[in-house]
């Protein structure tokens, strides 16, 4: 299903990345991903690079020797020809590798080609390298007798000095083989930090020699939940774990392609398997059992324990012994304080430490502080600094840490505004397990979510709203791939490709220079390397790209069609399957009936993945409307008019931009008829996933006015849910009731109470809704 349209593209991609290619030479284009700060093209001789071209390296620099070797592997590969590396010093016919380029950033380079030599010039063997990895993506992908280098000079420096992805190899483990084959991938586009999750409520994947259980016991779970927390397991036993001679061979793979490793050991939550394995450092002692379902569990490591700080320390220690990066990651999200609240070693902790409710925190967050600033000076003592997730800002913030912003921008600018510095990795941009496409029937199971490919190049770090000093905290981007559902190697490479690709420009362009359009034209050569480096990627970004915008003051739907390659585009509004006989798409056109709209791409003959949209219209669509109600933050999209618009979710995938969210309170929207008119029913769908907080609507209430002040009630319902278990499924309720006419239509929906089988019970639930149809 993954690959399914790969082979497809392959033609697509080598037409657009190639070019000329195919007979036997091939000329650079220096326009590769991400986009060198400055390239100047000169007049002149260009550089042929042949089997008997030369790398060249500094004597006695082992660094260099490897970046050479590195270089001609990457040409091998490429295009067939292999230089040979050598120390000689020529300055003809070769490749020159140096350092010594003074620029006030250590990872800048400078490639100057003329007729004799290419010239790449770092301030550091690091910088060399990255000029190395531009050199490499300028060729495209083939078999050459020889390549020709136009005469240029680039110049060139990153934007941020921590251009991070993570990859979570606790929820489901990944070979050592299949990591240095993703940090691999990393080193393709520049990223300089490999942060690695490897503890987890779902299993432990360090060995810590002080606590063998960690690994016997911990590292493994019984099975795993089918599906999104469904109940039903699939009753296969799921685990491994690294060696530390393992962990220490990543880690030397990884410094010699110029990145470091941060490992998280995530506490105080998602502990579940070292409490499985040490049952006396929770709260309650246990039993536990390595969590086969995903979430956020209750039990987590005691703090009122002396013993729990024994063990903290005892691991980070071992942790400090495997991997020299300056930061160690020590998580802090998600850890609930439900066990503390009722622990009597924790409260005593809470009364020998003075802490109480403050500031709009409970004492227990404190505690959770102090958890943080303890284990901090433990690292400081030992010359590392921690990073936390954001959640370690409830409370008091430790007075080193740097804070990895999740939770969207606020923390990360709340976090520089104190002077700490932050890495920005927000679910809306960063989130590599959600979607990369809203038509997710034909993908693999994710998380949910929707963060498409324009979404990631369109991440902005550092916002404006911070000042010159505070932007200087913004450290850098990071993305995130966690696995709950994503178990096989290809799956990971899926999810993560191109869109590292967009991520990489973001890390390391100016936002000044970069252009989504342009990205997209230099993106095929690119996609032709993932291919000769057996990297499965999405091809998402050659289907059509519609855009459906309702028009108010044509009462209809503005259609237009755009590919990445401007391949052709026969359309149909009947339902039938286009083909080069339907008509084809030549501008933008609009829809005022119902139909089911299809769309295809041919490139030479074949067709690309088939968009459909099934257009279902009502008496209030495209009708002006009025939201009096504000949407959760996230959720609101594009606002009134998605209620109106005549487009359904397609699935309960509620960050897809279809579904407008609330939460806790009621939406109220007013829909403007224009003129009276009678209506005799009401209908309207909620997305439900209850296993994210998202409910079923409590109460529809219509009203209907002639003046829009006095409204006089229509019909209302009341829905109640009586099932005792997660469920996740589109809710559709139609309210029919005896014909009423009016001009104006107030409908309101109100949220539920969240039920006592929930772990959120007593609160106010999300509601998700798509579309208001009154006929």
């Amino acid at each position: 299903m993954i690959k399914r349209l790969q082979l497809l593209m392959t033609a697509a991609i080598l037409l657009l990345a190639c070019g000329r290619g195919g007979n036997g030479t091939a000329e650079a284009d220096y326009k590769v991903v991400p986009l060198p700060d400055q390239i100047e093209t000169a007049e002149g001789t260009s550089f042929r690079l042949t089997g008997a071209t030369k790398i060249v390296f500094p004597e006695e620099n082992e660094m260099m020797e490897r970046n050479a070797a590195f270089l001609a592997d990457f040409l091998e590969l490429s295009t067939g020809i292999k230089p040979v590396v050598t120390a000689d010093g020529a300055e003809e016919d070769a490749v020159i590798l140096s350092i010594g380029l003074q620029h006030e950033n250590p990872e800048a380079y400078r490639i100057r080609i003329d007729g004799q030599a290419i010239r790449i010039e770092g301030a550091s063997e690091a910088a060399v390298f990255y000029g190395i990895q531009t050199l490499r993506k300028s060729i495209a992908v083939g078999d050459y007798r020889d390549i020709s280098f136009p005469p240029v000079t680039i110049t060139d420096a990153p934007r941020f000095a921590y251009r991070g992805m993570m990859l979570d190899v606790a929820r489901h483990f990944q070979s050592v083989d299949f990591v240095k084959k993703y940090i691999d991938l990393l080193a393709l586009h520049n990223i300089n930090r490999f942060h690695w999750h490897l503890t987890e409520d779902q299993g432990w994947r360090i060995e810590i020699d002080a606590y063998p259980k960690l690994t016997e016991i911990g590292s493994m779970r019984s099975e795993t939940v089918i599906g999104r927390n469904t109940g039903e397991y699939d009753g296969t036993p799921h685990g491994g774990f690294y060696t530390k001679d393992e962990l220490k061979e990543v880690v030397a793979y990884a410094a010699e392609r110029y990145i470091t490793i941060i490992p998280e050991v995530d506490l105080p939550g998602h502990m579940l398997a070292a409490l499985t394995a040490y049952p006396e450092l929770g709260c309650t002692g246990g039993p536990y059992e390595v969590a086969r379902e995903w979430g956020v569990f209750d039990d987590v490591l005691c703090p009122g324990k002396e013993e729990t700080f024994a063990f903290l320390e005892a691991v980070l220690t071992e942790v400090m012994e495997i991997f020299p990066s300056e930061y160690i990651h020590i998580g802090g999200d998600e850890a609930p304080k439900t066990r503390w609240e009722e622990c009597p070693d924790c409260q005593a902790r809470i009364k020998e430490l003075g802490l109480t409710d403050h500031n709009g925190h409970l004492a227990e967050h404190y505690l959770q502080s102090y958890v943080t600033a303890r284990v901090e000076k433990f690292l400081n003592d030992h010359g590392r600094r921690i990073i936390g997730w954001d959640e370690i800002l409830e409370g008091e913030l430790a007075p080193n840490a740097t804070v990895m912003s999740w939770r969207g921008m606020g923390g990360g600018i709340q976090a520089a505004q104190m002077g700490h510095d932050v890495i920005m990795t927000p679910t809306t941009y960063c989130y590599f397990d959600y979607y990369q496409t809203d038509k997710t029937d034909d993908e693999p199971l994710a998380i949910g979510g929707y963060v498409p490919l324009e979404l990631v190049y369109s991440f902005e770090p550092a916002p404006d709203q911070l000042t010159a000093d505070q932007k200087s905290h913004i450290l850098g981007a990071q993305a995130n791939l966690w696995t709950e559902y994503i178990r096989e190697e290809e799956h990971v490479e899926y999810m993560t490709l191109p869109r590292l690709a967009a991520m990489s420009e973001v890390q390391w362009m100016l936002p000044a220079k970069k252009e989504y359009a342009a990205f997209l034209e230099r993106l095929p050569r690119l996609l032709s390397l993932y291919d000769k480096m057996g990297y499965n990627y999405a091809t998402h970004v050659f289907d059509i790209k519609a855009e459906l915008t309702p028009n108010f003051d044509t009462n209809a739907l503005d259609v237009t069609f755009s590919t990445i390659d401007d391949a052709p585009v026969y359309y149909t509004l009947d339902g039938s399957d286009p083909g080069e006989s339907s008509p084809r798409y030549e501008g933008k056109f609009s829809i005022g009936e119902e139909c089911q709209l299809k769309a295809v791409a041919i490139r030479q003959g074949k067709k690309g993945k088939l968009f459909s949209e099934q257009i279902l219209l009502s008496k209030s669509s495209f009708k002006p409307t009025e939201l009096l109600t504000t949407p959760a933050p996230n959720y609101g999209f594009e606002g009134a008019p998605m209620l109106v618009d005549g487009l359904q979710g397609n699935n309960t995938n509620y960050r897809s931009g279809r579904w407008i969210g609330f939460q806790g309170e009621e939406l109220v929207a007013v829909i403007d008829m224009l003129e009276a008119t009678e209506v005799s029913s009401a209908t309207i769908r909620n997305a439900v996933v209850t296993g994210d907080w998202i409910f079923d609507a409590s109460e529809i209430l219509i009203e209907g006015s002639d003046d829009n002040q006095q409204f006089t009630q229509v019909t209302s319902q009341t829905i109640t849910d009586e099932k005792q278990e997660h469920w996740s499924d589109i809710s559709e309720h139609k309210l029919t009731f005896e014909p009423v006419t009016a001009r104006y239509y107030k409908v309101t929906v109100k949220p539920a109470v969240m039920p006592e089988w929930h772990p959120g019970k007593g609160n106010k639930a999300f509601f998700f809704l798509d579309e208001i149809r009154l006929d």
